[in-house]
């Protein structure tokens, strides 16, 4: 009997609540295991890219065609704010209020063409060498001062960080080495092609186009007269001949 006395009671207590109750819990269990469907990141990804080229495409392009590159440009801008509302507001597991909302398409409308600028501004680099010394730097300069200012886990005084000032530095040196090599690619083209007249080492032509007249009358020219013809081309017959 001691035996059986001696055991330690069971604990029959209830287990302790989950601080929030039950619909705290079911909804940290749903955070966990949501997850976002793979045709939406991927529709979203390429929203982001076909902007953002056609943005790049615009503004190097834009002095070709003003009217064309224009209207590129804006349904590029469309179709870069249409990947931020996949990404950050449909996919997202936590909707940012209506400020931070805002804030982040302006973000994102500044970020399509800092990223437009530094990418057309590299690809078409040979095609317009000065424009693209101009567009590469402020590229960089602008994409990072709009990913800081949408990203929702950075402040907005990095921008004004040891970080900031080395994007500024990256930008003014890509600004100097790109100017130099544009005005490199002038003067060979200015050498190139300022002396060729197109000839392919032809004869030049008379100013005024016309061939020389003649200074006296050719000796075969046609008599005026049939008799005289008959005279000059043929020899006379003297009686002699052998």
């Amino acid at each position: 009997m001691s035996l059986i006395t001696d055991r330690p009671a069971p604990d029959h207590t209830a287990p302790q609540p989950v601080p929030g109750g039950r619909a705290a819990a079911r909804r940290a269990r749903s955070r966990r295991k949501r997850k976002t469907p793979l045709a939406g990141r991927y529709i979203g990804y390429v929203l982001y890219f076909v902007g953002a080229g056609l943005i790049s495409g615009a503004v190097v392009h834009h002095p070709l065609d003003p009217a064309r590159y224009t209207m590129v440009g804006i349904i590029g801008v469309l179709v870069f704010l249409a990947a931020t509302v996949v990404n950050e507001f449909l996919l997202a597991q936590d909707r940012p209020p209506l400020a931070r909302a805002l804030a982040v398409v302006a973000a994102s409308l500044l970020l399509s063409f800092g990223i437009g600028m530094l990418s057309g501004g590299l690809q078409h680099f040979g095609d317009f060498p000065a424009r693209g010394a101009v567009l590469v730097p402020l590229g960089i300069v602008v994409s990072f001062v709009a990913f800081v200012l949408k990203d929702a886990e950075t402040s907005s005084r990095r921008i004004f960080s040891p970080l900031g000032l080395a994007f500024l530095l990256l930008a003014g040196g890509s600004y100097l080495g790109l100017s130099t090599i544009a005005a490199g690619m002038a003067g060979e083209a200015s050498e190139g092609g300022g002396h060729s007249h197109g000839g392919g080492g032809e004869p030049e032509t008379d100013d005024h186009g016309a061939e020389p007249e003649p200074s006296a009358p050719s000796s075969t020219a046609e008599p005026s007269t049939p008799g005289e013809a008959t005279t000059s081309a043929e020899p006379a017959d003297d009686g002699h001949a052998h």
